[in-house]
């Protein structure tokens, strides 16, 4: 395995790749095989977690990566939800990567019927708003219906991050820390959103919001 990591053009993008994936399993935000991570490429092509994998054991060297047209070319089988990521993409050519999880608080939201399917949490926090925005609800489709990627297709132009309703978050971001950043943020965001039901909490104001989105825009 060194010594294809040492000749492969992608080795920093797949040990960050490695290590992140490691992070977020060990914190407990995505669990068992579930969850998986994209880069977009230089030239158009993508590197991308296995199926079946487990982001907390990745193996560099046997992440996928996918041409431009998303074909494999070298790598284990790409995560069976490869086609969420190429929704995602199709429609922000500026993003640069992908985080999809199963992470608990965020799902938690997901299955509650009294959020807002256009904007599932509301603007607890200023850090929520720089990295996440408006999250809208995806209605909910078995696991690999290719009709789950037509409806993130209809939202990911104008949502950086979207809710899969049962299911979990998939959030872009300029680069893998951006979309890893944004997507720790949408599961904290999504904890107080829990711990406050009930309380009728004070969020940000419209002004504030706007102000926020004007000073920090997102990918």
């Amino acid at each position: 395995m060194s010594i294809y990591l040492h000749r492969h053009p992608q080795n920093s993008l797949r040990e960050q790749i490695s290590t992140m994936g490691k992070s977020l399993f060990d914190r407990g935000l995505t669990m068992g095989s579930s969850g998986n991570i994209s880069v977009r490429l230089d030239d158009g092509g993508w590197l991308m977690t296995p199926t079946n994998a487990c982001l907390g054991r990745l193996d560099p060297a046997r992440i996928s990566h996918l041409d431009n047209s998303g074909q494999l070319l070298s790598g284990d089988k790409p995560t069976k939800e490869q086609f969420l990521h190429m929704a995602m993409y199709e429609e922000r050519p500026q993003s640069g990567a992908i985080v999809h999880l199963h992470s608990t608080h965020s799902v938690a939201v997901s299955c509650l019927p009294e959020v807002n399917p256009c904007d599932c949490i509301p603007p607890l926090t200023a850090y929520y708003v720089m990295r996440v925005g408006k999250l809208p609800l995806v209605p909910y489709h078995i696991p690999g219906d290719p009709k789950l990627g037509d409806a993130v297709r209809g939202l990911a132009g104008k949502h950086s991050a979207v809710l899969l309703a049962n299911h979990g978050p998939v959030v872009a971001g300029k680069n893998l820390e951006a979309a890893i950043y944004a997507t720790e943020e949408l599961e904290e965001t999504a904890k107080l959103y829990l711990l406050l039901r009930g309380e009728n909490p004070r969020g940000l104001t419209p002004e504030q919001v706007a102000e926020l989105e004007a000073r920090f825009p997102r990918d």
